[in-house]
């Protein structure tokens, strides 16, 4: 069995069986050979909450000895997106109250789920159709078997909002070819289905006209296989053809050097552009986010990336932007945040640091799949 990296305590749905068999945001079953989980959450675009995440680790764990599942399936339900990210208007009015407690644990519990996901012992096939944002990417991009659509839009956009990329998202840019995962999250683009293949993010495209019967056909065989019966070709990826002019920039030590690079190229729309967008981001996330991809690309290891990525959003309540890109891009939607720091010089050295270590609750801690096993079934 593959280890797995998860948090040293018992997960939460041990404690409180009766919150997660009360979640009508999740639907978990099992579908012939398929241990099939659907967000239903389609009000909020499937926006993953506290109580999804403990949901879906309860039904991933109980899967994993049952011989009748051969395949897991996590699939959004409705048209417009599987997950468009986590519960932020929850995160917010936390934040609100000064309440940093019950979010520090919701990413704790979070983050363990991605670990668990990435090292699942079964085929998990992972359906990205629409919006796939932030711990959405966390939930299907750690999959084995990763499938985009036509209508897929796929994006870390943190850094517009005052946090970073996570979910082990850091590790997932750091993958990228070349210096596409600092363009990605430093400017919040959305990759369509061919760019997400090849950045890594997903592994097929199958047209949404042949999506149903993929799932029929896995529910009907359970042989993970049988996705080559349905894939097709997705298309020349916008990134492939821009990534020498990414490099060119994105491969400079920090954001002001990035920035006035492309300001320095007479009549480039593309890079003005992204320039623009990386500065009506958050600047310290922007420095975070520079930071944790560069150090992924070293270590290449997701319980580290998910470990420091934890560093940051457990004090982004407190002390870092969050309320106010949030504020700005989803409470008024103004899309006008009045950040804090203006400009790099702006961030304090102290704030840096402290975003970048240990926790005052303490790191997430490693323990492998067998251990949760014995502690929690």
């Amino acid at each position: 069995m593959k280890s797995c990296v998860l948090s040293l305590r018992v997960p939460c749905w041990k404690k409180e069986a009766s919150v997660v068999e009360q979640c009508t945001d999740v639907q978990v079953k099992i579908d012939g050979a398929v241990g099939r989980i659907t967000l239903t959450r389609t009000n909020a675009l499937n926006a993953l909450s506290h109580d999804m995440a403990l949901a879906i680790e309860k039904a991933l764990i109980g899967w994993i000895n049952d011989s009748s599942v051969k395949i897991i399936l996590i699939e959004g339900d409705g048209d417009r997106a599987f997950c468009a990210g986590g519960d932020v208007n929850w995160l917010y009015n936390c934040g609100l109250d000064k309440n940093y407690a019950e979010p520090a644990q919701f990413w704790r519990d979070e983050y363990r789920l991605n670990e668990l996901i990435a090292s699942y012992p079964k085929p998990f096939f992972s359906f990205m159709h629409g919006l796939v944002m932030g711990g959405g990417v966390g939930i299907s991009a750690h999959c084995s078997h990763r499938i985009v659509t036509d209508s897929s839009m796929i994006a870390m956009p943190e850094c517009s909002i005052g946090l970073v990329p996570d979910v082990g998202g850091s590790l997932l840019l750091a993958n990228a070819p070349g210096y596409l995962g600092e363009y990605l999250a430093l400017t919040s683009y959305k990759m369509n289905a061919a760019d997400a293949i090849f950045c890594s993010f997903a592994d097929y495209f199958v047209s949404e006209a042949k999506l149903e019967d993929l799932k029929k056909a896995l529910v009907r065989t359970g042989d993970p296989d049988i996705v080559f019966d349905f894939v097709s070709d997705a298309g020349e990826s916008i990134l492939s053809e821009l990534q020498k002019d990414v490099d060119e920039h994105f491969c400079l030590d920090s954001v002001d050097e990035i920035c006035a690079s492309m300001l320095n190229i007479e009549n480039e729309s593309w890079s003005v552009k992204s320039a623009s967008q990386i500065q009506r981001n958050s600047v310290l996330s922007a420095i975070i986010a520079l930071n944790l991809i560069r150090k992924a690309r070293k270590h290449h290891n997701l319980y580290q990336a998910l470990a420091d990525e934890y560093r940051f959003v457990s004090r982004a309540l407190e002390h870092g932007e969050f309320l106010e890109g949030v504020r700005a891009a989803v409470i008024d939607k103004d899309r006008k945040p009045q950040w804090k720091y203006k400009t790099i010089s702006d961030v304090p050295a102290n704030l840096v640091s402290l975003m970048l270590s240990e926790s005052d609750d303490g790191d997430i801690d490693k323990l492998n799949l067998e251990t949760i096993l014995r502690t929690a079934l």
